[in-house]
């Protein structure tokens, strides 16, 4: 369904960057929607992604900022998806 490349990573802090590839067809929502305690960015490098909880597509160009504790996902893709993230657990928010 998804295949992941982590780019970099900071072993210290925890931070990463990474590329997913969802493939055509991918739906997630057998798991739900995603929250976590830490921000992270995002990047639509191609295709498109329909995120669940905002009814929304996230286009190729399209850019998100996710500030800690937002619920995200679940996803789905029809022609497939490269997603950058960019995720930062060492900035963790008490929720």
């Amino acid at each position: 369904m998804a295949e992941e490349l982590t780019l970099s990573i900071d072993l210290q802090t925890g931070e990463y960057t990474r590329l997913t590839r969802f493939l055509p067809g991918a739906d997630t929502s057998a798991f739900g929607g995603k929250i976590h305690p830490y921000p992270e960015e995002v990047f639509i490098v191609s295709g498109r992604l329909y995120d669940q909880v905002f009814g929304l597509w996230l286009e190729s160009g399209h850019y998100a900022s996710r500030p800690p504790g937002e619920l995200h996902g679940p996803f789905k893709t029809d022609t497939g998806c490269v997603v950058l993230e960019m995720s930062f657990p060492n900035r963790v928010i008490g929720l």
